[in-house]
């Protein structure tokens, strides 16, 4: 058994030991981030997403098999997209950007949550008997956290550029259109190259730790 971890670890983009914990905090957190895209876009009256059945909290409607598997081998991976139909919104810019925010929110709520819990669980139990809770909710918080900062980034198809291209003149989001393939392919080399130790990973390194110390700042106010 032993040299079957020590494989698993090799090829894995996470320790064995932490497998379950990040993969029940990624199927929480893709499920809630595009159920909440398809919940906003509905209320704002695109029903796209809810006829395709996508306005559920059922994982097996929202996660991708090959972006799963590849977040596992290499730690970079994505769910299903939800379909928007900008045609259907009386308010497409305000529309469109409220259901880009949707999604990187819910994460943070997620972890804002989680962290509660964790915070609270430290007041209350300060024993072992809760530690393979408090090892879960520590893995929970910072997947989200992760996942709220990551689609934040100003690459396509990330939220963070479909926010921008709401969000600039209507005569610039043709031009910001065109060059979304470029960008995908700029976005996957920065990623998947060693590349992203020197721009993704000081962001991730940077903002997440900045979020934690205001959740403990904002609870200490109030516990």
């Amino acid at each position: 058994m032993d040299w079957l971890i020590e494989f698993l670890d090799r090829f894995l983009a996470f320790q064995v030991e932490d497998l379950p914990f990040i993969v029940v905090s990624l199927v929480i957190a893709f499920t809630v981030h595009e159920f909440a895209h398809a919940y906003v876009a509905y209320k704002f009256g695109d029903d796209t997403a809810a006829k395709q059945g996508r306005l559920t909290l059922n994982p097996v409607q929202h996660l991708d098999p090959l972006g799963t598997l590849l977040i596992l081998l290499f730690g970079f991976g994505w769910a299903r997209p939800v379909p928007v139909n900008r045609f259907k919104f009386s308010k497409p810019r305000l529309a469109g950007v409220m259901v880009s925010v949707a999604g990187p929110l819910s994460n943070f709520l997620l972890a804002f949550i989680g962290f509660v819990l964790l915070f609270l669980m430290f007041q209350v139990n300060t024993s072992g008997s809760m530690q393979f809770l408090i090892d879960f909710l520590d893995r929970f918080v910072f997947i989200n956290l992760l996942l709220f900062v990551f689609n934040l980034l100003p690459f396509p198809p990330l939220d963070g550029f479909r926010i921008i291209q709401d969000l600039v003149p209507s005569s610039v989001r043709p031009k910001l259109t065109k060059l979304e393939p470029f960008g995908a392919l700029f976005f996957l080399f920065v990623v998947l190259t060693p590349l992203s130790g020197y721009i993704i990973e000081p962001i991730f390194f940077t903002f997440i730790p900045l979020f934690q110390q205001f959740f403990t700042m904002l609870l200490s106010v109030f516990v």
